[in-house]
């Protein structure tokens, strides 16, 4: 079987689908090896990018530089891993929806442009053979707002690095040392945008900041330029929930050291109000680290009965529950050893058999 795969994201490691399309494709070469996958990516330098610009040569690949290229190299099937499926393909199509975040999410629609890419990339679902997903809340959400036939439709998980896992203390302490970090510390890692609820991050810290005098809040990632409701700047958030001088804020985090980063953490802190799958509960519980979120969307899928669970406005519960991880050393070990045995359900292998299984689910149909 030969499958040609969008690599449109395939250099930009520090998107969602970046990641996404690397994993997959080595999952996929390790896995059959007497299949041939073929990554298909622009070319850097071509005309219709100069002439169109990047948003357009996007839409452009994606509608007809990709479809032509599946054509031309004889694939049995094209798969697109993420929203932006062509509306004609000489072979069956499978595309991976990731979420419906701009569907969904009025904050996330974006202008008239937006909107009509949206329509474009919807009506482009509705025609794929198979539709992908990363969990069975934004399956839910699939079907009841795409109105794609329940067959076509398969939740197939994704899944941490091999690299996210228990840390040797040595390890720990260097990055401890080089990102300038306290001795005990609760985590928040994953964005910045208003669904990410950071202000649920700083009321609920601030529930035990006093009880804890040792433990710090460490907010890991670039800042926002500028603080807008869209991306509220979570140093005015702090500041406004009384913790400015208990919040250490990391900057930028090289993908090398967040394991160690992880590990270090006595909790991790994510009251998201919509993930469509939620990697970086998952990446901490691969890390050995407790982890408190919320219960909104995929994150109960994710995290299971291995960490604690609030409603996303539940900032008094949150409080409660990084209270009694940092205080009680017992119950912080059986979150770590719940959270590994979960991490263990998912894996690169698994998320390459299940695909696999769908490629040839569409050459049947």
């Amino acid at each position: 079987m030969k499958v040609a795969l969008n690599a449109w994201f395939a250099d930009q490691p520090a998107t969602g689908s970046g990641q996404y399309t690397v994993r997959l494709l080595q999952a996929l070469r390790t896995l059959a090896p007497e299949s041939e996958f073929v990554p298909v990516a622009p070319r850097k330098a071509s005309p219709a990018r100069r002439v169109l610009g990047e948003n357009l040569h996007k839409v452009w690949f994606e509608q007809a530089g990709f479809p032509r290229a599946v054509r031309r190299i004889g694939a049995d099937v094209a798969h697109v891993p993420y929203w932006g499926g062509p509306l004609r393909c000489a072979a069956p199509v499978v595309v991976t929806i990731h979420d419906l975040i701009p569907l969904l999410l009025p904050a996330y629609r974006g202008d008239w442009r937006v909107r009509a890419y949206m329509r474009l990339v919807a009506a482009s679902a509705r025609r794929a053979t198979v539709v992908l997903t990363d969990s069975e809340a934004s399956r839910r959400d699939i079907l009841a707002h795409l109105r794609v036939s329940p067959e076509r439709v398969r939740t197939v998980y994704l899944a941490a690095d091999e690299a996210y896992r228990p840390q040797p203390p040595a390890a720990v302490e260097a990055v401890r040392q080089r990102l300038g970090l306290p001795p005990r510390y609760v985590l928040y890692l994953g964005g910045f945008d208003a669904r990410k609820n950071l202000q649920g991050v700083f009321a609920a810290f601030a529930r035990v900041a006093a009880r804890v005098p040792d433990a710090r809040l460490v907010v890991a990632g670039r800042l926002p330029a500028r603080d807008t409701p869209f991306a509220p700047d979570p140093r005015r958030l702090a500041r406004e929930a009384g913790v400015e001088d208990r919040t250490v804020f990391a900057g930028w985090v090289d993908e090398a050291d967040k394991p160690a980063l992880y590990a270090g953490a006595d909790v991790f802190l994510f009251p998201s109000r919509y993930e469509g799958f939620g990697l970086p509960p998952l990446e901490a519980m691969a890390c050995g680290t407790p982890v408190i979120a919320s219960d909104a969307a995929s994150l109960p899928e994710i995290v299971g009965d291995a960490g604690l669970l609030y409603q996303p406005d539940d900032w008094a519960g949150m409080g409660e529950g990084l209270l009694a991880i940092l205080t009680d050393a017992a119950m912080r070990a059986a979150l770590a050893e719940k959270a590994l045995a979960q991490a263990r359900k998912f894996s690169w292998a698994r998320t390459a058999e299940e695909t696999l299984r769908a490629y040839e689910s569409a050459l049947g149909r």
